[in-house]
């Protein structure tokens, strides 16, 4: 076997640089070695939406998109959705091996004595018109807490760190639940730290009146959606988080811009748009005209095919189990019915199958939120609170990288290059 490392000859100067190859990469940075003469600037690479750029080193999530395998820490996606429940997920995620049982005691305990925001942020959330997306209101609600909690800015003491990012997670369901029942014109409800995380989240959200019982499908929905959700590489939102973390604002501030990114259709929005489109076909004898649309380039199979996934989505095997669960105790709706007639149809095209377009995670997902009784304007918020915990951790981990630099990509200037006025 030849050396690990790459030589290239550059035709300009018919020089020839070796670049070491590690971990299947090489550094962006040796290519300025690479000039004309030595005033040029050297070599940069373009790469633009950073399709094939590595920005950092992670432990924490491994995807091999060819395949269709989404781990956590090492863990099959598989597993821990049918083995463990979310906050075990989160511990893991966060502290890089599953909890024993009293590490997992201990964990529960510090995420739900986190549960409750400072009160200031209600009145925060209820100055929002009731008719405001949910997104901008947790957005808000979550950098406001970088007015509560000064000791948020003391970056350099780990512990502190982990008090402020368990604090933000803990916080994520109550402060959701006060943007939902806002927009539903309900009283908000404090959080019963006693109860399990997901039926408090649902309790928070869906009680009006003093009985209410929350439907243990529906609990354990939640907990298996939240796990697929927690974390996924270096996605838009996690780049934010890390790039804005960079300049090292304090870990509300970062979440701010995660949320943001999360906000945009493209990201945390495609599986309202997977809803909209069904209800746009509306029925079965439609589905034909609408795939040869699909075909023309004229609309988009929304919920097919992923920027990493070139197999089928490890999650969307999970969601669509999931889908049954809920069909037995949910109302029905046809629109589960349209959803599978569609994804038989376009699996058995090989229009989609050549391109390697299969369901993702957001598919199915949007449907099981809908059955809940959640608006699809709160499918991006339900996202949040589960990556919040991917986000907090990502942040961590580049705040003990030691290769840690602010965020400052190169551009390709194709502008004036001199003008003078007159």
């Amino acid at each position: 076997m030849g050396r690990e490392s790459l030589t290239i000859r550059d035709n300009r100067t018919d020089e020839k640089y070796e670049l070491l190859i590690t971990d299947g990469s090489v550094r962006a940075i040796d290519l300025r070695a690479i000039k004309i003469d030595e005033n040029d600037f050297g070599l940069i690479t373009y790469d633009p939406g950073f399709s094939n750029t590595g920005s950092c080193r992670s432990t924490i999530t491994y995807i091999d998109g060819q395949k269709g395998i989404l781990r956590y820490r090492g863990y099959p996606i598989e597993e821990l959705a049918e083995k463990s429940s979310f906050l075990e997920v989160a511990y893991l995620i966060f502290n890089g091996d599953l909890p024993d049982q009293d590490s997992l005691r201990e964990w529960v305990l510090k995420i739900r004595s986190n549960s409750e925001p400072p009160k200031m942020i209600r009145k925060l959330i209820s100055s929002f018109p009731r008719t405001a997306d949910p997104m901008v209101m947790v957005m808000s609600a979550v950098t406001a807490l970088s007015t509560f909690y000064s000791q948020a800015s003391n970056l350099s003491n780990e512990a502190d760190r982990e008090v402020q990012l368990l604090k933000l997670f803990g916080h994520m369901p109550s402060i959701a639940a006060a943007a939902y029942r806002h927009m539903a014109g309900l009283p908000f409800l404090d959080s019963d730290p006693e109860m399990d995380f997901a039926e408090d989240f649902l309790r928070m959200v869906f009680q009006d009146g003093t009985e209410f019982t929350v439907n243990p499908i529906f609990s354990h929905a939640i907990d298996v959606l939240f796990t697929l959700h927690a974390d996924h590489e270096q996605n838009c939102s996690a780049n934010a988080m890390r790039s804005v973390g960079s300049s090292l604002p304090d870990p509300y501030l970062a979440a701010g811009s995660a949320i943001a990114a999360l906000s945009g259709p493209l990201h945390g929005g495609a599986n309202a748009a997977v809803v909209k489109m069904l209800e746009e076909i509306g029925s079965k004898d439609r589905v034909d005209s609408y795939i040869k649309r699909v075909k023309n380039g004229e609309v988009r199979l929304m919920g097919f095919g992923h920027r990493v996934y070139k197999n089928y989505d490890p999650r969307a095997k999970i969601i669509k189990k999931m889908a049954d669960q809920i069909l037995e105790v949910a109302d029905p709706s046809p629109l589960f019915d349209l959803a599978r007639y569609l994804e038989e149809i376009a699996l058995n095209e090989d229009y989609f199958v050549s391109r390697k377009l299969y369901p993702n995670v957001d598919f199915y997902s949007g449907l099981i939120y809908r059955a809940m009784g959640f608006p699809s304007s709160m499918f991006p918020v339900l996202f949040a609170i589960a990556r919040t915990i991917g986000w907090i951790s990502q942040w961590e981990e580049f705040m003990k990288d030691p290769d840690r630099r602010i965020a400052r990509p190169r551009q390709i200037y194709g502008g004036h290059v001199l003008r003078h006025l007159t």
